[in-house]
């Protein structure tokens, strides 16, 4: 590692309620020289960073790139070779479908220091807020995270829908709104049952958070119907059927 070189700091924001920030996260946010990031952490954290710091938003606005992950490396090089403390601000967790691995490998391979700060990650806190515990004890002890949209320059897809479909256990599906119909079909032509209850969270853990409920066979058209947008995350399982329950008296809100 080089002396005159800066450190990065790959800051998992989780999944959009400031108050779900860790310490960590909060207190390099503060003091950071730059700060790079995208949309998910959502309006209210991004509207808390300091005023001091250079922002440069590096985020994907519907299928529009202001960087392409090749462009973001080198900005990342480039700023922490500058001597500055960098905070890479991401949505969730940085290793959970969050590219924090291919920046991390970068950073190695520059000789520049970098530090990974977990965030709570969205497969987990979205659903809970929603009412939808991810295991049960009485529906599913297990849990899978599937991303809904794979790299588009990969030839074949990385997802066995085969052993999904017949993966007993709870299935939460992130980035997968415009992919929602035809990961649904998959999972039914693979075998899994078209009653299987599936909800759509968008915007979860913020103030206006909504969820859409229905089942494998109709939860693209409801999704449609409502205009359901991104940020989303997708719930398949038995555990759904809890959100009748839990729902109105979800985690994190205000008594």
């Amino acid at each position: 590692m080089s002396g005159n070189y800066g450190k990065v700091y790959l800051v998992g924001s989780g999944p959009g309620d400031p108050e779900l920030l860790t310490l960590k996260a909060r207190r390099l946010i503060d003091s950071a020289e730059i700060i790079i990031y995208d949309q998910l952490p959502g309006k209210a954290i991004l509207d808390s960073m300091p005023t001091s710091a250079e922002k440069i938003d590096v985020g994907k606005y519907a299928g529009n790139h202001t960087m392409t992950q090749a462009e973001i490396n080198k900005v990342l090089v480039q700023k922490a070779k500058e001597g500055k403390t960098v905070v890479r601000l991401k949505g969730g967790d940085p290793y959970v479908f969050g590219r924090g691995g291919e920046e991390a490998e970068v950073l190695v391979a520059e000789g520049i220091e970098f530090e990974v700060v977990p965030g709570i990650t969205s497969a987990i806190a979205v659903p809970a807020y929603a009412g939808i515990p991810v295991t049960h004890r009485e529906s599913t002890s297990m849990v899978t995270f599937i991303t809904g949209h794979e790299d588009p320059t990969k030839e074949e897809s990385g997802l066995d829908w085969d052993t999904l479909a017949k993966f007993g256990g709870t299935i939460v599906i992130l980035m997968g709104v415009k992919m929602l119909g035809r990961n649904a079909e998959e999972l039914m032509k693979h075998g899994k049952a078209p009653d299987t209850p599936v909800a759509v969270i968008e915007r979860g853990t913020r103030a206006d958070q909504r969820v859409t409920v229905g089942t494998l066979a109709n939860i693209a058209e409801l999704a449609k119907e409502r205009g359901v947008k991104a940020p989303a995350i997708t719930v398949v399982g038995d555990v759904v059927r809890l959100h009748e329950i839990l729902g109105e008296q979800r985690a994190g809100a205000d008594f």
